[in-house]
């Protein structure tokens, strides 16, 4: 017989010379989610957010082409933008270099009078891009393989389980922080071994427990179940679209989630790792052109009463726990039917967890 496989050491999850190595490394050579397309609606639109320690920003440029650019003036490296909004040239607030929507150098206080300048060759520094259903993802890593190659079929799935999705923008993005490495929330999120004991909601009104499955996709982690009988939903599914009697998840390798409940109802989550010991995971709902939805709303406020403040005990019990020296990584539970009870998708992420940590 053969040793068990055992879970990661406390020290992936609790060792801020981990989280540095992860945060250089892995979360900077991997696709993150940026925003939604929507929230770029005209050419000049941007919005700033954080990731791996940098402050990057999005902005649709005239041709209708979303750009990412490091947040940052290639004069003297003051941050350019703040928070969201519309402009039509990117001024830096400290000497007014001023920047086109594509990160070109349009023009500066007195640079004529520098002999041998050449604004042609100062440009912002430019950040992977690609859309995504409607999404943007960035990649920090400008040699980084193509989304569809990371995620094989996903993006294709995802058109059958929200056909529409063209029409869609935010209804609601709701900041959950958790203080918990973001592994943590990650492998719990990727395993629904403890579903029934923790949530019930989600395990009698929405899933069927019993055939939760987990599966790798190339680095996404595929969630299929069927559901729970219609008498016992706890909202109306009927939206008219094929699959709409399903729940299925596609967990995309590091930091994203897109969900797609019973009703054709899509909502992501998107982890935004802190520090060692702290994450913010921001869960989106979306609807038709982000209008008030009565049945998306319902089911965004049951999520959150019930499965998201549910899982923010779990996992923060979690992170004090790998902190006790009493604790020593037990054996993963897999099954080899696989299967709701087993812990097999814990052990792909932890491959890959260690992988991006040792190499």
């Amino acid at each position: 017989m053969t040793e068990p496989l055992r879970s990661l050491d406390a020290r992936y999850y609790t060792d801020p010379k981990v989280f540095e190595v992860e945060r250089t490394g892995l979360l900077s050579q991997t696709w993150q989610f940026a925003g939604h397309a929507s929230q770029l609606k005209e050419a000049g639109d941007y919005f700033t957010f954080e990731l791996a320690g940098e402050s990057l920003f999005c902005i649709k440029g005239r041709d209708d082409v979303i750009r990412t650019f490091y947040n940052v003036c290639q004069h003297r490296a003051h941050q350019l933008l703040d928070g969201s909004g519309a402009t039509r040239v990117v001024v830096c607030p400290y000497h007014a270099w001023t920047y086109e929507l594509t990160g070109g150098l349009r023009a500066g206080p007195n640079i004529n009078a520098v002999e041998g300048f050449d604004r042609s060759k100062i440009c912002l520094t430019s950040v992977r891009t690609e859309e995504f259903l409607g999404f943007i993802f960035v990649n920090l890593d400008a040699d980084a393989k193509p989304m569809d190659d990371w995620f094989p079929n996903a993006r294709a799935e995802l058109e059958e389980w929200v056909p529409n999705w063209r029409d869609l923008a935010p209804l609601e993005f709701v900041e959950i922080p958790e203080n918990c490495n973001w592994k943590v929330s990650v492998e719990n999120y990727s395993e629904c071994y403890h579903c029934s004991l923790n949530h019930p909601t989600f395990a009698t009104g929405v899933v069927k427990p019993e055939t939760y499955d987990i599966q790798p996709q190339g680095k996404c982690l595929r969630h299929t179940t069927e559901c729970q009988n219609l008498d016992q939903m706890t909202y109306d599914i009927n939206s008219g679209f094929a699959h709409q009697k399903e729940y299925s998840s596609w967990f995309l390798w590091p930091m994203v989630s897109f969900q797609v409940y019973p009703g054709n109802v899509l909502n992501t989550y998107h982890w935004r790792a802190i520090d060692a010991e702290r994450v913010v995971v921001f869960r989106g709902w979306y609807s038709v052109g982000g209008e008030e939805n009565p049945v998306v709303r319902k089911l965004a406020v049951q999520d959150r009463e019930t499965t998201v403040e549910e899982d923010i005990h779990l996992v923060e019990s979690v992170q004090r726990g790998l902190k006790s020296r009493g604790y020593v990584p037990g054996p993963l539970v897999l099954d080899p039917k696989c299967g709701v009870n087993s812990e097999h998708s814990v052990m792909h992420l932890q491959k890959w967890m260690r992988e991006a940590v040792d190499g």
